[in-house]
């Protein structure tokens, strides 16, 4: 979680200007006298905005910000006004589920808006409003979208300075082969079960297991990637109750150590949402202890019911990938493997274009995807290297490839720091060793027995060559890849096309 590439401090600065846009729209409603219950909604609203909208421009990030209440406050106001109506209440939140993740297919902002949405429903079950309390949660949430735009667009505009890279597509398919009609599907099924068996268990904690088995299916494609992280969100939450117990249940709400460790918690859960989802979900869970402190609710019973939960929502995901239209994890690996190594390709060119004098070539954006690309390479890939996976020779192959891949990322970052030297010269041997790169990736994303392995990279270059040794250190990674990427195909890691 520490060491993990943290390109511009990019994660750092996000994770910074989260803590500061939440507590601007939490101390924005303490001020204007609203009351504790939509003081916790404002900032999780705040905290949302800023988690999810992830559009690949600034200008896309201010229209998804502003449609946020759209989807937001329909959903405020059916929740409360169905709150004294189990039934009905329980029907509206499945379909909020299934809408949810079913307008995934409009990308980041269709995404954005339907986690937005869904969570609007969850938050007025964790804090039980009803609708007389709906003007407030109203204002409230207002305040902090305001807040946290003022934030993110006028305070600290991070994204004008470094232009945020596209969010990698999804995987393609039609009907209902298409991932995103897939996983509504998915998604309804287990949180009907969620809902079912969680209320079971509590009539008034019941939202845990909805909650759960909806943000295992966020990001996620293939059933292995779903069942571990599933297996991570329990693991993340065991360890975050008992960080509870010995933190939050001895403040008893008290309101100035509370609001500091929540805002730790707030940094902890955007600085690690990207390399770890069990350290998210460790701040996760104790912020929602701490929030339970606030409201006066706190006690170890509620923290042990909060794990039951989170189990059953689990369950409910790791069957409904199982039954309901299941995709296998090898069916999702190839599609990212290949679009990374297109995407190193891509870095490649472009850094050979700038230090021939091209200014218009720019490798950067590139390089930002392929770092994107890989972390959807490691979700698909997680499966086959989690400590629990029987399977030896697989675990070996698929921690072989990310490894060159992390070497191929790391040399792609060095290539395009020397192209974006006004120094840095260009010869034709350069342009040599991007064409070997080139038909390295090209070996390795052709149909199995259409191309041959690339050739062995030249001697080393020497090490003043900054820009040729990269290059060198590219092509040998790339090589490298062939063995474990076109092996036996009896006990295939990718499936090629």
């Amino acid at each position: 979680m520490f060491v993990a590439p943290d390109p511009g401090r990019l994660r750092l600065r996000n994770s910074l200007r989260a803590v500061i846009g939440v507590g601007l729209a939490v101390a924005v409603a303490e001020v204007c006298g609203l009351s504790l219950t939509a003081s916790i909604t404002g900032g999780l609203a705040a905290l949302l905005a800023l988690f999810t909208v992830l559009d690949s421009s600034v200008h896309a990030q201010r229209v998804t910000s502003a449609l946020l209440p759209v989807a937001g406050f329909p959903v405020l106001a059916l929740a409360t006004t169905l709150h004294g109506t189990p039934l009905a209440r329980d029907a509206a939140f499945l379909a909020v589920v299934f809408v949810g993740v079913y307008a995934r297919r409009w990308g980041p902002r269709g995404h954005a808006l339907g986690v937005f949405g869904f969570m609007m429903f969850f938050v007025t079950q964790f804090l039980h409003a009803v609708p007389g309390q709906l003007p407030e949660l109203y204002a409230a949430v207002g305040l902090a979208l305001l807040s946290a735009g003022a934030v993110r667009f006028l305070l600290w505009p991070i994204e004008r300075r470094t232009p945020p890279p596209a969010a990698p597509p999804g995987l393609p398919g039609t009907g209902l082969a298409r991932p995103t009609t897939r996983q509504a599907f998915q998604a309804i099924a287990a949180c009907a079960f969620a809902l079912g068996i969680g209320q079971a268990l509590s009539e008034d904690r019941w939202y845990w297991a909805v909650g759960t088995a909806w943000w295992i299916f966020v990001n996620t494609t293939s059933r292995g990637e779903t069942l571990v992280r599933g297996f991570r969100r329990v693991l993340g939450t065991v360890v975050g109750i008992a960080a509870g117990l010995l933190v939050a249940v001895p403040l008893h709400g008290a309101p100035a150590p509370t609001a500091a460790l929540v805002a730790v918690c707030v940094f902890g859960i955007f600085y690690t949402a990207a390399p770890s989802y069990s350290w998210m979900m460790f701040f996760v869970t104790v912020m929602a202890g701490l929030l339970y402190g606030l409201l006066g609710v706190l006690h170890p019973g509620l923290l042990l019911l909060r794990f039951q939960e989170t189990a059953i929502g689990a369950l409910g995901a790791a069957l409904a990938v199982v039954l309901v239209l299941p995709v296998t994890t090898h069916a999702a690996n190839d599609a990212w493997i290949q679009r990374a190594l297109h995407c190193v390709r891509a870095s490649t060119a472009a850094s050979l274009d700038r230090l021939a004098g091209d200014p218009a070539a720019d490798p950067a954006p590139h390089a930002a995807e392929l770092e994107l690309l890989l972390g959807r390479v490691r979700m698909a890939l997680a499966p086959l290297v989690h400590p629990l996976s029987p399977l030896r020779a697989r675990k070996a192959r698929a921690r072989q490839v990310l490894g060159l891949l992390d070497d191929c990322a790391r040399e792609v970052r060095g290539l395009v720091a020397v192209a974006a030297d006004p120094l840095a010269s260009h010869d034709a041997r350069l342009a040599a060793a991007c064409w070997r790169v080139e038909a390295a990736v090209e070996a390795l994303t052709a149909p199995q027995g259409a191309a041959e392995p690339a050739a062995p990279a030249p001697p080393r270059p020497a090490a003043e060559e900054r820009a040729l040794a990269h290059l060198h250190g590219l092509e040998h990674a790339l090589v490298a890849l062939h063995a474990p990427l076109r092996t036996d195909p009896r006990s295939p890691l990718v499936i090629s096309a």
